[in-house]
């Protein structure tokens, strides 16, 4: 009789392993399987640079990126940059610019900004570049052209009134960028 306990329990495992395979395969999918999404990656952020740097223009940059990145982004510094007043660790927000001033330039950015902006920095007229003109509002590259052969045949501009005289350059014209230039010490 415990040949037969044996044989039986055996029997009965036996089955219900058999019944619960059979089930197990023959048995419909419950619904579909999960399919993991990636993170949704936030829409990057656009900033101005322009002043002595490699190449001005609006840049993309990720979220999170600081005012060095963009600065790299836009080719890096040139050797005439100064440095000096500028946050560079500073987490940029879009639609900002950021200003690199030259050595010659009279106003630097205020780095302590609560807004988190960058104040104007002032061209100074007497030792811009026609790259730095051009970025003025209202003065393309032959106005900002015109204005260093004016300061040629002139001499330094002793105020920045005098860019009127510059052929081109109106009240209209000089009231867009009254607030953005200095006639600083010149060259």
């Amino acid at each position: 009789m415990n040949k037969s306990w044996w044989l039986g329990g055996f029997v009965v495992v036996g089955i219900l392993l058999g019944t619960g395979i059979i089930f197990l395969v023959t048995r419909p999918p419950r619904g579909e399987p999960v399919t993991l999404l990636p993170a949704p990656t936030a829409a990057p952020i656009t900033v101005y640079v322009s002043g002595s740097v490699v190449n001005e223009g609006l840049y993309a940059l990720p979220r999170g990126s600081r005012a060095n990145d963009a600065i790299q982004a836009a080719g890096g510094l040139t050797q005439q940059a100064n440095t000096s007043g500028l946050n560079l660790a500073k987490v940029l927000e879009d639609g900002e610019q950021i200003i690199v001033p030259d050595l010659g330039s009279t106003n630097i950015p205020d780095q302590n900004s609560n807004s988190g902006n960058f104040s104007p920095v002032l061209i100074d007229i007497n030792c811009a570049t026609v790259e730095q003109l051009d970025t003025l509002p209202g003065i393309g590259p032959k106005t900002a052209q015109d204005i260093l052969d004016y300061r040629t045949d002139h001499g330094p501009f002793t105020n920045i009134e005098q860019l009127m005289d510059v052929p081109g350059i109106g009240q209209v014209t000089f009231d867009k960028v009254k607030d953005l230039v200095s006639a600083g010490t010149p060259p």
